[in-house]
This record gives C-alpha cells, sequence and structure tokens, in this order.
C-alpha cells in the first residue's frame, strides 16, 4: 500500500504562544506536530499502514478485509486515545494540543480508510475523470478542533453526478469508520450542490467555511475553495453575520439566556465554546483569516483582548475534553457531579472557605464573561464598517435621545464625545452608565473597551469621593432599572473596582441545589426584583411589600443592603458577620448618614432572620412571633427585613418563590407588626384559641348545638392556636360521627400556599405522625409543614401540607390515588419501611452535594415544646426515618416544619416525651441525637447505594 500523493494528518504546527489562538493552522515544516505526546505514540502512520498491509496481504473478500482494518484500526485508535488521556492527565490545561492530537489520531484513521477502500476493496490504478473523489473534513473537525468523543463529519466531493465505482468506496470507508465506534456525520456533493446548498442554507454554508482537504483528488479541494470564496462568500458578509447572530440568540434562549446558570452548557451556554466559535466563523467569513491574530492588526481587537480570547478558548477547550474523557461520552453539560471531578482533573484545589470545584467555576464563569465581552467588541467593528446591521431598537426608533454635553450617540449606542476629556476625568467612568440609564441607551462597546481598558483611574480618591458616590446613589434610586447598569459595570469591572470588597464574589458560584445564579447575579437579581416591586409590577403577588414602598422607606438603605447582603461569602466565616463587617466600611464611603450605616449593617447582618423564622419555625407557635419581634425591635427595621428578604428570596432563581413562602412572610410580617403597634401580650395563646372557637361557631352556624359542644370541648388549647378556622372547619366536619375502626381523610389543594393540604382524623396511637409521614413518603409527597394534635376523646387530627417532586399542588386527577395508597399504607397493606427502599435513592448529578449534619435542641423557642431541628442532605425517606426513630423512642410529635434548600433541608420538629414534659436531660438529648444520626447514616448508605 502506498500512501497518496497530498494524504494529510492533522496540520503540522508550532507551539501555540499567549498571542497565538490554539486552532490558528500553522503551515507544515517537515517536524512533528505540536501534539500533547509523541506523534508516533498517538497514531504512527507508517507504522499502521505497514501493519495493515501485512494483514491485508492473503485477504479476500470485503467482510475480511473490512474486519481486519477495523482489528488493526482500533488498537492504534485505542493506544493512541490512552496516550493523549495519559499526557493530558499529566498536563490538563495543554487542551490545544490535546485537541489536535485528537484530530491527529482521526486524521489517520481516515486516511487509513480511504487507502483500504480505494487500493485493497474498490481498486481502480486509472479512475476516470469522472470517478475521482475528494475527501474534507467539515465544521469542528474541519478545523482541526476535535474533543474526546466529537462527531467526525465528512464530505465526499466528486466533479460530477456520483458514480457507482465512488458510491462503493464510500460506502465501504463509512462502514470502517462507523465499525471503530465513530460518530460519522456525512455528504457526498458535487462542488455545484455545495454552492447551491450553501446559499440555501447557513449550517451548511458555516461547515463549508472550515472545511480542510484530508486526501483523494486534491484539485477537487482546489475548486471548492476557490468557487466558495468567489461564488458564494464575497459580498454576503453581512447576511452571515446577521445569520450568525440569530442563530446565537436561538441557542442562547434555548439554554436558558444566562451566561451564569450553575449547570452551563460548555458547547452551546452563553459564553462558551459554540460563541467562540461564531467569533472564529465571523472573522474568517469576513476578514479571509484562520488567525484571530489578524484581528488586532485589523485594530478589532486590543493585544490585551486576543490575549483574552487565547486564554478562553484554551480553557473552555479544557473543561470540554476533561468533560468528554469523564463521563466517557460527548457529554456538553457541566452538571453539578462532573464539575467537581473536571475541577480536580484540572487540578483546582480547596482553599480557605471555599471548595475547589467553586473555584474552578468561578474561572469558567469569567472565561464566560469574557468571550460575551469579545463578541460585543468585535461586532461593534462590524457595525463601523457597516458589516452588520444596528439594533432593531435602534432602527425602530427614528429620533435618538438627546444627550448631555460631552456625550455623543454612534450607531444607536452612548459614546464619549471625546476621547481625551473622556479620559479627562475620571468620574466620567460612573457618569457614562448615569447617562445611559437617563436616555435608556446602551453604552458604546468602544467606551466600554476604554473603560475596560483605563479601570487603573478608579483609585482610593474617587472611591472617597462624595460626587462619585452620589453619581453610584443616583444610579441605584433614580433611574427605574439600575440592574442593567449594575450588570454592565460588573461585565466591564468597574463594579468591582469602585466597590473593591465586590471583587471576590464577581462570578462566584455556590456549589449547591438551591442557587440558580452566582452571587453577583443572584445580588444584581435581588436588586432587579427590588425594582420591578417599585414600579408596581407585582402588586397582585406581592401586596404587602408595594405598600410598605408606597409607604416611606429609606430606599438609600434598601438598596445598599441589598448590594451588600452577600458581600461577605465565600469565607470561613458566617457571611452574615463578615458581610456586615464589610458593610460597615462601605456604606459610609457610599455617602450614607451614621444611622443610614447603622441600618444596613444590621440588615446585612440579619439579613436570613426573617426567612428563617419563617420558614424552620411554627409561627402559630406565639413564642416565634415575640422572639423574633424581640429581634426586630422597630416597624422600620420589620419593613426593610421584609422587603429585603422578599427581593433575596425571589433572586436565588427563576423557581425559588412560590405561595407557600409568601404567605409564611407575610403572616410572620402581620403578627410582628401587631405585636410591636399594640404590645406583645397581643400575640399570647389564651387570645388565640379565643378568637379560634369564635370563629368556628361563626363557620358552623348551622351545626346542632350539642354537636358543636361536643366538637369545641373535646381539644385541648394547642389545637385551637395552631390551625386555621379553615382546617377547624375540616376537621370538625371529619370527626362528627367517627368510628373507632375508621380513616378519614380529605384532600384539598390549598391554593393560597401552593399545596395540598391533607389532613386525617382517626384513632391515636404511639407513631401516628411516622405512619402518616411514610404513606405519604411513598406516593412521592415532599411534606412541607404538618401538625397533629390528639382529642380528649383519643382520636388524632393530623394536617399535613404536601407538594409533588416539581414543588407544586397535586392536580385533581392524580388525588384518587393518592388517597388510595395512604389508606393502604394506613391499614397495613403495604409496609411503609419496606416499600421505601426502592424509591430512596439519590440522583447521580446530585451525588456529589455533601451537607454536615447537624442537630440541635432548643428548649426556649416554644413554651410547651423541645424544638428538635436538623440540618442535613435532603433525600426521599428522610422524614419517615426521623420520625419513625423518634416515635420508637416514645417522642410525641406535635408539628414539624420543613425547609428546604435545594440538597440541603432543615426539619424542625416541635415535640414532647412520654409524659408530656420538655426534652431537658442531657443525657436523653445526646441519646436521640445519636439514635439520629443513626438513622440518617443509614439513609445515606441505602441512597448511594
Amino acid at each position: 500500500m502506498t500512501q497518496p500523493r497530498a494524504a494529510s494528518a492533522a496540520p503540522v504546527s508550532k507551539p501555540a504562544t499567549e498571542t497565538q489562538d490554539i486552532l490558528t493552522p500553522r503551515p507544515a515544516a517537515g517536524r512533528d506536530p505540536d501534539l500533547i505526546a509523541p506523534a508516533a505514540s498517538v497514531f504512527d502512520l507508517d507504522a499502521v499502514r505497514a501493519e495493515l498491509a501485512a494483514a491485508l496481504e492473503d485477504l479476500s473478500g470485503e467482510p475480511d478485509i473490512r474486519r481486519a482494518t477495523v482489528q488493526i484500526l482500533g488498537a492504534a485508535r485505542d493506544r493512541g486515545r490512552d496516550a493523549i488521556a495519559t499526557a493530558f492527565r499529566e498536563k490538563p490545561r495543554a487542551s490545544g494540543e490535546a485537541i489536535r492530537s485528537y484530530t491527529w489520531v482521526t486524521d489517520g484513521l481516515v486516511t487509513l480508510a480511504w487507502e483500504v477502500a480505494t487500493q485493497t476493496l474498490h481498486r481502480r490504478p486509472n479512475p476516470t475523470q469522472g470517478e475521482r473523489i475528494a475527501v474534507l473534513a467539515v465544521g469542528g473537525y474541519g478545523r482541526g478542533a476535535m474533543a474526546p468523543h466529537s462527531d467526525v463529519d465528512l464530505l465526499f466531493l466528486t466533479p460530477y453526478k456520483i458514480t457507482p465505482w465512488a458510491e462503493s468506496v464510500i460506502e465501504s470507508m463509512l462502514y470502517i469508520l462507523w465499525d471503530l465506534k465513530l460518530k460519522v456525520g456525512h455528504a457526498s456533493r458535487t462542488v455545484k450542490d455545495c454552492l447551491r446548498l450553501g446559499a440555501e442554507d447557513f449550517t451548511i454554508r458555516t461547515a463549508m467555511l472550515e472545511h480542510r482537504y484530508l486526501v483523494g483528488h486534491e484539485p477537487l479541494a482546489d475548486e471548492l475553495e476557490q468557487r466558495l470564496w468567489s461564488d458564494l462568500f464575497q459580498g454576503t458578509e453581512r447576511e452571515f453575520v446577521e445569520a450568525k447572530l440569530a442563530e446565537r440568540d436561538v441557542r442562547h434562549e434555548k439554554q436558558g439566556g444566562q451566561r451564569y446558570l450553575v449547570e452551563p452548557n460548555v458547547k452551546e451556554g452563553k459564553g462558551g465554546l459554540r460563541d467562540l466559535q461564531s467569533l472564529f466563523w465571523i472573522t474568517k467569513y469576513v476578514y479571509r483569516t484562520d488567525d484571530t491574530a489578524e484581528l488586532v492588526r485589523h485594530g478589532v481587537f486590543r493585544p490585551d483582548e486576543h490575549e483574552t480570547f487565547v486564554k478562553a478558548e484554551a480553557f473552555l477547550w479544557a473543561v470540554r475534553c476533561h468533560l468528554h474523557l469523564i463521563a466517557g461520552r460527548a457529554m456538553e453539560q457541566l452538571t453539578f457531579d462532573l464539575q467537581v471531578e473536571v475541577a480536580a482533573a484540572m487540578g483546582f484545589e480547596d482553599r480557605a472557605g471555599r471548595r475547589g470545584v467553586e473555584v474552578f467555576m468561578q474561572s469558567y464563569f469569567r472565561h464566560a464573561t469574557a468571550v460575551g465581552d469579545l463578541t460585543r467588541i468585535l461586532l461593534t467593528s462590524l457595525e463601523a464598517e457597516q458589516r452588520k446591521e444596528p439594533p432593531l431598537l435602534m432602527r425602530v426608533f427614528k429620533r435618538t435621545p438627546r444627550t448631555g454635553p460631552g456625550w455623543t450617540v454612534a450607531a444607536g449606542r452612548l459614546t464619549f464625545a471625546d476621547e481625551k476629556a473622556f479620559l479627562s476625568d475620571k468620574l466620567n467612568i460612573l457618569r457614562i452608565y448615569q447617562e445611559a440609564l437617563r436616555t435608556g441607551l446602551l453604552i458604546h462597546a468602544d467606551a466600554l473597551r476604554l473603560i475596560k481598558a483605563n479601570l487603573r483611574l478608579i483609585d482610593e480618591e474617587m472611591r472617597q469621593s462624595p460626587e462619585a458616590s452620589a453619581i453610584f446613589l443616583d444610579m441605584l434610586l433614580e433611574h427605574g432599572n439600575p440592574d442593567r447598569a449594575l450588570r454592565r459595570m460588573n461585565e466591564v469591572g468597574v463594579l468591582a473596582a469602585f466597590i473593591p470588597e465586590f471583587e471576590p464574589i464577581v462570578a462566584m458560584m455556590q456549589f449547591n441545589m438551591y442557587h440558580s445564579y452566582t452571587v453577583d447575579e443572584h445580588t444584581i437579581q435581588c436588586i432587579w426584583h427590588l425594582s420591578e416591586i417599585e414600579e408596581h409590577k407585582l402588586v397582585e403577588e406581592l401586596p404587602v411589600a408595594t405598600s410598605i414602598l408606597e409607604g416611606e422607606v429609606n430606599r438609600r438603605v434598601l438598596y445598599v443592603a441589598l448590594l451588600l447582603h452577600d458581600i461577605g461569602k465565600g469565607r470561613d466565616e458566617d457571611h452574615s458577620i463578615v458581610g456586615a463587617k464589610i458593610a460597615r466600611k462601605v456604606a459610609p464611603r457610599l455617602g450614607l448618614d451614621p444611622d443610614e450605616c447603622a441600618k444596613v449593617e444590621w440588615l446585612v447582618r440579619h439579613h436570613l432572620l426573617m426567612s428563617d423564622m419563617a420558614q424552620k419555625r411554627d409561627i402559630a407557635d406565639p413564642r416565634t412571633v415575640r422572639d423574633f419581634a424581640k429581634a426586630v425591635q422597630t416597624r422600620e427595621r420589620l419593613d426593610l427585613l421584609l422587603l429585603l428578604t422578599v427581593c433575596d428570596i425571589r433572586g436565588v432563581g427563576p423557581t425559588t418563590w412560590n405561595n407557600w413562602k409568601a404567605a409564611l412572610l407575610r403572616a410572620l410580617y402581620r403578627q410582628t407588626r401587631r405585636g410591636l403597634e399594640n404590645g406583645m401580650e397581643d400575640l399570647n395563646r389564651e387570645n388565640r384559641g379565643t378568637e379560634a372557637v369564635k370563629l368556628l361557631r361563626e363557620r358552623l352556624s348551622g351545626w346542632d348545638e350539642a354537636d358543636l359542644e361536643t366538637e369545641i370541648e373535646r381539644h385541648y388549647d394547642p389545637y385551637w392556636q395552631g390551625l386555621h378556622v379553615t382546617a377547624h372547619e375540616v376537621f370538625a366536619r371529619l370527626l362528627n360521627g367517627i368510628e373507632t375502626d375508621e380513616i378519614r381523610i380529605d384532600i384539598h389543594p390549598d391554593e393560597d400556599r401552593d399545596a395540598t393540604r391533607v389532613c386525617f382524623a382517626l384513632v391515636d396511637h404511639p407513631g401516628i405522625f411516622s405512619r402518616l409521614a411514610g404513606a405519604l413518603a411513598l406516593v412521592g409527597a415532599d411534606v412541607v409543614d404538618a401538625r397533629t394534635y390528639t382529642t380528649k376523646d383519643g382520636f388524632a387530627t393530623a394536617a399535613f401540607w404536601i407538594q409533588d417532586g416539581d414543588g407544586s399542588p397535586y392536580e385533581a386527577e392524580r388525588l384518587p390515588r393518592l388517597r388510595d395508597m395512604i389508606r393502604k399504607t394506613l391499614r397495613g397493606e403495604v409496609v411503609a419501611r419496606e416499600a421505601m427502599k426502592s424509591k430512596d435513592k439519590i440522583k447521580k448529578r446530585e451525588r456529589a452535594f455533601k451537607v454536615p449534619t447537624s442537630i440541635t435542641f432548643d428548649n426556649d423557642g416554644s413554651e410547651i415544646y423541645t424544638i428538635i431541628e436538623v440540618d442535613t442532605r435532603d433525600r426521599p425517606g428522610l422524614l419517615y426515618d426521623l420520625t419513625r426513630t423518634l416515635a420508637a423512642q416514645n417522642i410525641y410529635i406535635a408539628s414539624a416544619v420543613i425547609a428546604t434548600f435545594g440538597e440541603q433541608v432543615v426539619d424542625s420538629f416541635y415535640v414532647k416525651d412520654m409524659f408530656g414534659l420538655k426534652l431537658h436531660s442531657s443525657q436523653k438529648q445526646k441519646a436521640l441525637e445519636k439514635k439520629m444520626r443513626d438513622a440518617i447514616a443509614a439513609g445515606v448508605e441505602r441512597a448511594y447505594s
């Protein structure tokens, strides 16, 4: 077997430098290509060719030849990939060398498959003009950008309609490549076909833009190259750019529209590799070059910007390669479990207060931000050359907003009138954002680049400047959409330069399932939600918050507190405490007076207080409200804290806020406000009980008086104080005439709380709470609140509020099955403990999350109960395990409050011992804690098995 005249493996190249992108083709130089390991260990083309020749010499018949070919090529492929993976583990950031090495292997496989097909299986020493074929790599493979499990996209180019011989060659090649388990995308076309289809379809046009000749009749490939540029590409630059940008927008929307989603798609997500590839495509199409360094020579990028491009490209490719190797397939999404493994593979280690995976993801998001900046710069340059249409918004509005002195509008965007004048006053760096908010204009990319290049001007003198503080507060308070300015300031680095304490949380990921955004993006989302409330866009959803903002509230305190509430994250110490210390320094710098600074510091220090009280404690217990009121002390603090809490929860993610949280916060706010205004005695249990009985009498006015008195007398005081009159009415009807062998159930949607309320009435017995929890766990219900009461005549009343696995109430059609399964479990037809074993599993992508278990006993938080708070890793069946353990120790559970924060859950149980007393004995507490920890550990073992 002889090597075809122009057969090639991967492009030969010199080592990448910091200003040379890792995929720029380099001319062959007669030396080994720049691979991650010696070329011969990656794929020795001559040695494998010789081995093939020897093996195929005595074989005849296509099946035998193909089988032997696949065996030899498969072994060579495996050796090569193993060599690459081994070298990549030693040099985990050497992505350029790695992707060139995978291309080298693939080129060798394709080349030898061609040789076997044309010289052994379908040998034709003198093919006619019409039987000539050129094999081209297209798309990512054409550019030489191959991750371990990338697709292999091939174009079989023929001069005319494909001949039977050519068809046989192509078919044999494809069978060999498929048998090698390569994911081959292929097309057989003439040059004319390529031009026609490329004119109709931008995806095809883009794939051909990056074609690379591999093997076969090279003049045919040369003809395609020439005709593409002369007949298709030239003169259609604007059309191509618009198509690529539209395609990008659709892709971003599909991926969630956010650069800072905590499980990003490395290939398709915002700021990912596809965005970088779009820059490549546009660069090549517009400037006719594969080398992005040309953009520096064209004045599109500054040298430092191009270096940023190169570093982002290298980092993202390294992430993608490690993803593929760890997953063993073409995995593109950085799921939580894979983030941990990729971070370790790339050498990220734990550091003070932060896990290695969090440091890794912060690097990822910072590179993704850089990609966005570079895209904006390139597009602005194209607009200046009129190769791209200005934004639609700017084309629609014919009248450009009038700008103030020193500003002008270019291509529909705000910029400085004179660069020298702009830089002569460093406050202009803040003023341009203020002017952009005032006029509603976007800021021109050239202005943003100039700002980024001169961030050093934002010095300590500027940070201490009262005028700078006034400009910054004006942006926060006076224009209705402060998030827009903050996000742009953050992306360019202005926010971190002006408030250096903000810099550590830029692009900081919180490695948990609760937060959907990085810390800085979460902060900006919170401020956006506050501005939405102020703009009266959420009146129906947030009536209390809206009414507070309509009154007299210190907006300066509120906005600054929101800006700083999470600024202490990423340290060893509690972020609320660290944040309060930082706020003590930053708030005065931003121009707040001492009283305002004290309020900001208090809000940052206690920004989780209201959320914790509402979600982790029983707000029906008067002690909860009294303790909260003592901590808050004033109506002003209460108002500010409610607003901050609402925005904080809503800013966590698009699905975090719901009516359940709204109802809890609203109830806590109203009760606390009443206590602060009317005195704490207004919150005592007796008043609540009397009012509850009065309301029930009104609801049951049609009842026989004797039946009504029986219902009122059968309950102890806590029952009246702990439930709403709606539940009292339901239980009255369930208990009326109940027999000792009956189980009565009422299931009803509680629309005000985004949950389904399940009320049980049945004969009381030990462990009743656990049995009910087990029955609900078996149907996949998540309990968010529960309380049980025993009547004087021996019945149990229990109310559970449940949601399905998606955090939603159960639909009406699912209720009959829910009711049936609950009955079967309570009657003993289904044993919950056994049935739970198959359901008590944690999903693979969620197994990377570890939550330390904390169990505390609080005898002060309630007048009549001990509160056991269990903070641990959430999983199916956890509540059942805990309640079954408590029941086995003769602990009576009066109520349970369940707060879930992603993978973390806090279960708070209000309990008494078998004698109706609090659990005061430290020895008993320690023994009970050990039992509960053992139950948690056993459940974790089951969940991970």
